[in-house]
């Protein structure tokens, strides 16, 4: 039997092999409502056999979204929206999961097929981001407003309450987005966190508010459901975030009772150079996974189901977490059991073909 295709199992949650589907953002949401189209979307790659389909960046609160068009859990009315989304990935033998988020100083954007530039500040849909100091992202890029001591609670409090409403949209997988430049990752790196308060400075104040959060959203999600953090492991700049860094934190994760670690990487600065290559970011899987005794997720151009394997089977994550390829193919798992000398289970109403 193949590596890839055993199941995984973190605390009652049993996955049916360990091909999931990376969170990706769609931007077709209305105020931050899901549509058809994430019902399609996300259902296709349920049908497509991955074992865990999980919702893009789904903001905490509406000045959370990256973009006005992003997705959001921040009512009763989101949850129900999500609720028909999670029954269909469930019936279909996969387990639905939300990457619940803030974009911080990379908020107030445009749709990336529009641009994906700040929208300016007349704009009827624009909003001031706020982000750990105010550092903008790049040129052309908002300053965004430092918060204060009482924006990190409620911050922490919307964290908490997207959780609840999590349980009731029926998701199975909480994931944390601690990554790619986005609120929680900007309290991370000194690149983008200077404050001079217990939030900032030493590596234990940057990773205060990553952790509170961490530790408030463990006591809301149920004992029975893991709970996932993505972390941009390196930002691949001087007197930036980086492995050693990211290794510490992910000890601390999983003392509040984190269950994997998803391992990315940069995002939080512009124009670095990153070796991007296939397999470039699984070696932080590998680390974190040997140094922090925690299970990983590996992303980055992993494309081969025997590429995917191999992952697996030389100990180097738990889990692939798949993007592109999936946007290329919903049924990659399908056709990557085949590879693998397993027998796919094609859908009773797709089998005969």
């Amino acid at each position: 039997m193949s590596h890839l295709f055993s199941t995984f199992k973190l605390r009652d949650v049993v996955f049916k092999n360990r091909v999931f589907v990376s969170p990706m953002c769609q931007y077709s949401s209305d105020d931050g409502m899901p549509t058809d189209w994430h019902l399609v979307h996300l259902g296709s790659r349920a049908v497509g056999g991955a074992g865990l389909v999980m919702v893009e960046a789904t903001a905490v609160n509406p000045i959370g979204r990256i973009s006005p068009d992003d997705s959001g859990l921040w009512s009763a009315e989101h949850a129900a929206a999500f609720a028909r989304i999670t029954k269909f990935i469930g019936e279909n033998n996969s387990v639905p999961g939300v990457q619940l988020a803030h974009a911080g100083r990379k908020a107030s954007t445009d749709a990336p097929w529009h641009g994906g530039h700040p929208l300016p500040p007349e704009h009827p849909d624009a909003w001031q981001p706020i982000a750990p100091s105010p550092i903008p992202f790049d040129t052309g890029y908002p300053t965004p407003r430092e918060m204060t001591r009482a924006d990190i609670d409620q911050i922490v409090g919307d964290f908490v309450a997207s959780t609840r409403l999590a349980v009731d949209a029926g998701f199975r997988v909480v994931e944390l987005h601690m990554a790619h430049g986005y609120l929680l990752h900007e309290f991370l790196s000194p690149l983008s966190n200077q404050r001079r308060d217990d939030y900032g400075g030493s590596f234990e104040n940057r990773i205060r508010l990553p952790l509170r959060i961490a530790q408030e959203v463990r006591r809301a999600w149920p004992k029975e459901f893991p709970l996932f953090a993505r972390l941009s492991v390196t930002d691949w700049a001087e007197g930036g975030w980086d492995l050693p860094q990211s290794i510490r934190l992910s000890s601390a994760l999983k003392e509040v009772g984190v269950d994997l670690i998803d391992c990315s990487s940069g995002a939080l600065v512009p124009n670095v150079k990153i070796p991007v290559g296939p397999g470039y970011q699984v070696p932080f899987a590998a680390a974190i996974r040997k140094e922090a005794e925690i299970a990983t997720g590996a992303v980055g151009l992993i494309t081969d189901p025997h590429q995917a394997d191999e992952v697996i089977a030389d100990g180097q994550a738990d889990v692939v977490l798949l993007a592109r390829a999936l946007l290329r193919d919903p049924y990659w798992p399908l056709r990557a059991a085949k590879a693998l000398g397993e027998k796919p289970a094609w859908p009773p109403q797709y089998a005969r073909a």
